[in-house]
């Protein structure tokens, strides 16, 4: 195994950093997949450092942090707060570091409520960025597509795939759950135009950084799944295990910068199948990263039965 120093000089000579300038590495928690280290030099400038594993993963989940680095892009040209690309390798990416620590439950309901409407500001900019294509930047499931409908049924079909092939316990059969996506997909149809997708943003990955006394965002972090698509995609780990209609301080905001908020009934379908993609992915990929008792349990407990609930609302609008 690579020591993480030595992997560290290695990283910062390639981005023409001179590695004796290198003065202690640290890992940074909060990351499930790539590794994460902090690179602090003799200057006090840091850096974070990600590195792609090896181990067994999901299909969507191969070359992600391509998928970082056009996040950081997309972020710098929309002017929000988030890590900026450093020097990018297939194996590892280097990025500037952002102030801050993760949302928490620290923060004051008025903090929130104000942290929740500057962030609604900021994800209408991110998604006024728009892609060449529909899909994945990394290419995992071939080149960008021309409309959303195939992209995003590439995706949910490639996470059923992960399913089956690891032996996933989902709560329904997954040729039902394929069965109840498919009469949902004319929905797609109606998002023309590829935007940058996050669909990450769960407290963990917003950064609140006090150090000017008053609470603010100081950074979006871990932009390793964005995909060009639908913006409607990011209210769900915008409201992760809830409802993001129910957000009255983020959907200001949203809607204040610009951003299209309007729950019809194309938009819930849609929001629906999003939601039955994210949580289809947490409940798969409990199995290939060897997710402790209680975790697993969890999942069951929590994430399963709102995999249901989002297939329900997609046959109850089916019918309807």
């Amino acid at each position: 195994m690579t020591d993480s120093r030595e992997r560290a000089r290695s990283v910062l000579a390639a981005a023409g950093i001179p590695p004796d300038r290198l003065a202690r590495v640290r890992p940074l928690g909060g990351g499930t997949y790539n590794t994460v280290e902090e690179l602090r030099l003799t200057d006090g400038n840091g850096y974070a450092l990600k590195v792609a594993p090896t181990a067994p993963a999901l299909r969507y989940e191969s070359r992600l942090l391509l998928g970082e680095a056009e996040f950081c892009r997309g972020a710098a040209e929309a002017a929000v707060p988030a890590p900026r690309v450093v020097a990018l390798d297939e194996q590892w990416l280097l990025m500037t570091m952002c102030p801050g620590e993760p949302w928490d439950d620290a923060l004051t309901t008025a903090e929130q409520a104000e942290l929740r409407t500057e962030l609604g500001r900021q994800v209408a900019r991110l998604h006024q960025v728009t892609g060449p294509g529909f899909g994945y930047p990394s290419g995992v499931f071939g080149p960008l597509a021309a409309d959303w409908r195939s992209a995003f049924t590439a995706m949910f079909d490639a996470v059923l795939a992960d399913a089956r092939d690891y032996g996933a316990r989902l709560p329904r059969p997954a040729g039902e759950v394929a069965a109840v996506a498919r009469s949902a997909y004319g929905a797609l149809d109606d998002v023309a135009v590829p935007r940058l997708v996050h669909f990450d943003l769960w407290p963990g990955n917003v950064l609140v950084d006090r150090t000017g006394g008053r609470a603010r965002i100081g950074g979006l972090i871990d932009g390793e799944r964005m995909f060009w698509g639908d913006p409607l995609a990011d209210f769900v780990s915008l409201a992760l295990l809830g409802d993001i209609r129910k957000d009255e301080a983020f959907l200001a905001g949203y809607r204040e910068a610009g951003g299209r908020a309007v729950f019809d009934a194309s938009a819930r379908r849609r929001l629906a199948l999003y939601r039955a993609y994210l949580y289809l992915i947490m409940i798969a990929e409990t199995v290939p990263r060897a997710v402790g008792e209680d975790h697993a349990r969890w999942t069951q407990e929590t994430v399963a039965p709102e995999l249901v609930a989002a297939l329900d609302e997609i046959a109850e609008t089916d019918v309807s």
